[in-house]
């Protein structure tokens, strides 16, 4: 058996599995498998060790190796689970040195190598030749957080905010487009505060031009997750400028009530939050969003409810990712009144609702258009705006212009009529 990697969570995890898998390879590992966890939510946690255990069942022999944010947030919990050979820290996960003790059978003292990610500051860019089985690529801009929303357990599991070199990001774009690639994401726990900790005054918005200057044969740039008070005007710039940028942008909203905002010490308001929103759609009015919502936090009542389900609609955000509330130790959010579980579930079921209802309109206006279609798997892409199309026929890495003619629960479906400029 050679390595397979499992992994939960967001999009950088994505990225660095490839990117641990090839140091671990890089240390002569085999026969192993790395579940790359994360601590967003207890359901998360929870999924990473029914994986542990699901693998050694399938995998008897392997060497099972845990790491990722819940791996550094809950450490000795997997290190005492006896099907776990090895637990490694968000930061040394990157590392070949980090798996060769199991490969040469040097003893370890304690299968838990966890360092203190707080004291962590800088983050090496990672070169890949690409992504196992993925059209577009990941590529890390950004580790770590410094803000502290009283929800969130993952500054305590990534450290404190750092950004990778301008160069060393620009090198890994052009060589994914080299190898063939036609979208790049960039990816961080929290992209939009790329840049204080560099020399320069770069942020997100000037590497975002930067790589559009200096990478002139990228078809398309995507950026991850964003909260959208931190975006900066190079930034909007560069979206009403060059339309290699994607005009869709998942927002890091949470909430649509200003209370709820305050008690989970977002930065941002209920207003900010539609102004942005409205800025970004005079700029491009292509432009579609998604955004990242809680239900359920402690003390929504609901009225402030209605205000996050009633943004949904205000803003027509067509890409929900509902959370039901799920309180982390070790966060204030965890110490204040709950709102029972049953709650958040029905008001998460009424979000992912709404949103539904947002997306099936969004599809329903793209019926007698065509849009660039990028396909990801045989007969799938995705349009400019991240809508699933379905495309008979299509091969994975061709960009096509599609004409759309019928739409389906799942998105779009459409006819190639001929490969996109």
């Amino acid at each position: 058996m050679a390595i397979e990697t499992l992994t939960f969570g967001c999009r950088l995890n994505a990225y660095e599995a490839e990117v641990m898998k090839s140091e671990a390879e890089k240390a002569g590992l085999d026969n192993a498998v790395i579940i790359n966890t994360c601590a967003v939510t207890a359901e998360a946690v929870k999924q990473a060790k029914q994986a542990v255990r699901k693998a050694r069942r399938d995998h008897p022999t392997a060497r099972i190796i845990v790491t990722g944010c819940a791996a550094q947030t809950e450490a000795r919990s997997f290190g005492d689970m006896a099907e776990v050979d090895l637990v490694i820290g968000n930061e040394d996960k990157m590392k070949a040195a980090s798996y060769q003790p199991m490969v040469f059978g040097t003893p370890l003292n304690d299968k838990v190598q966890v360092n203190d990610i707080m004291s962590v500051r800088e983050t090496a860019g990672h070169l890949i030749e690409g992504m196992d089985g993925r059209a577009r690529a990941f590529v890390q801009v950004q580790n770590g957080c410094d803000h502290r929303c009283t929800f969130c357990i993952i500054p305590f599991g990534r450290g404190p905010s750092r950004s990778v070199p301008m160069g060393a990001v620009v090198d890994q774009v052009k060589k994914l487009v080299a190898n063939g690639y036609r979208e790049v994401v960039l990816t961080g726990v929290d992209v939009t505060s790329y840049g204080p900790d560099l020399p320069g005054n770069l942020t997100l918005g000037k590497l975002t031009q930067a790589i559009l200057r200096h990478v002139p044969d990228l078809p398309r740039l995507r950026i991850s997750s964003i909260d959208s008070i931190e975006a900066d005007e190079a930034l909007y710039d560069a979206m009403a400028s060059d339309h290699r940028l994607m005009p869709h942008l998942h927002l890091s909203l949470q909430s649509g009530d200003d209370m709820i905002l305050k008690r989970m010490k977002r930065r941002h308001s209920r207003d900010d939050a539609l102004a942005i929103v409205g800025k970004l759609r005079t700029l491009r009015p292509d432009m579609v969003f998604g955004a990242d919502i809680i239900a359920g936090f402690p003390t929504e009542t609901d009225e402030m409810f209605e205000n996050t389900l009633a943004i949904v609609g205000e803003a027509e955000l067509t890409y929900l990712h509902v959370f039901p509330y799920s309180p982390r130790e070790g966060t204030p959010a965890a110490r204040m009144p709950q709102v029972s579980k049953t709650v958040a579930r029905n008001r998460a079921a009424l979000l992912r609702a709404e949103g539904d209802r947002q997306f099936a309109k969004l599809c329903l206006s793209r019926v007698g258009h065509t849009e660039n279609v990028l396909i990801e798997r045989n007969g799938m892409g995705r349009t400019e705006q991240f809508v699933p199309v379905n495309v008979p026929g299509a091969q994975p890495g061709e960009l096509l212009a599609v004409r759309i003619h019928d739409v389906t629960a799942e998105g779009l479906v459409g006819e190639a009529l001929q490969r996109a400029a």
